[in-house]
């Protein structure tokens, strides 16, 4: 009897597969939309992070998760979506499929090069993001981290939430350092605010709240 209660509970708490939710879209980021009143992450594919950062061919940084949101709303946004879930995500966000106009949205991302395949998930784009980087489309002609492990990155302390203060300042053995772009443990530093430590604007910044520089 237990088990079949059990049962019963888990069948309750389970995602309702193929449940179609019908909507106006509302672009949240490339990868992300609110159909109506309900958030969708799109299933198949993965988009670069608003806050992640790409380098064009010239090595010049780029907003490449704003440019990519702002190309699916220019395409997507207030257009009538008919989305068929596939699962729940543990954020809590409806993972679908979503068609619009007759076309599947995650298909269109992908070949526009706006998304990759996320082959964790499935390879059903597979195909179509070798095309999109044959044709070297949209983000296939960046320098682009993998939207998965930017967030394991961004995660570990060692990607700065704003853009313009870049200089990581480490408690270390050495005391209180600061490191800049480009040295040598620039990279494998990540910052533990509570721990005290923090991010600078500047390296005259870090000197006046009493931090010495890295030395390589």
């Amino acid at each position: 009897m237990l088990r079949i209660c059990a049962l019963f509970v888990l069948a309750l708490l389970a995602p309702t597969l193929g449940a179609e939710i019908v909507g106006r879209v509302h672009v949240v980021d490339a990868d992300t939309i609110d159909v109506g009143d309900v958030r969708v992450r799109l299933h198949g594919i993965d988009a670069p992070e608003m806050d992640q950062t790409c380098l064009t061919e010239q090595g010049l940084p780029l907003a490449c998760g704003a440019w990519a949101a702002e190309r699916v709303a220019a395409r997507f946004a207030h257009r009538m979506a008919t989305c068929s879930q596939v699962d729940v995500d543990r954020y809590g966000r409806i993972v679908a499929r979503c068609d619009v106009g007759g076309a599947d949205m995650g298909r269109v991302l992908v070949q526009e090069g706006w998304a990759f395949a996320f082959r964790r998930y499935s390879t059903a784009y597979d195909l179509d993001e070798k095309g999109a980087a044959i044709r070297d489309a949209g983000l296939h002609t960046l320098r682009v981290q993998s939207p998965a492990q930017f967030r394991v990155t961004r995660a570990k302390g060692r990607i700065p939430l704003d853009p313009d203060c870049v200089i990581k300042g480490n408690i270390s053995q050495n005391g209180c350092i600061f490191h800049v772009p480009g040295q040598a443990f620039y990279e494998r530093t990540g910052i533990d605010r509570s721990r005290g430590e923090r991010w600078f604007c500047s390296v005259s910044e870090a000197r006046a709240a009493g931090w010495g520089a890295a030395r390589r």
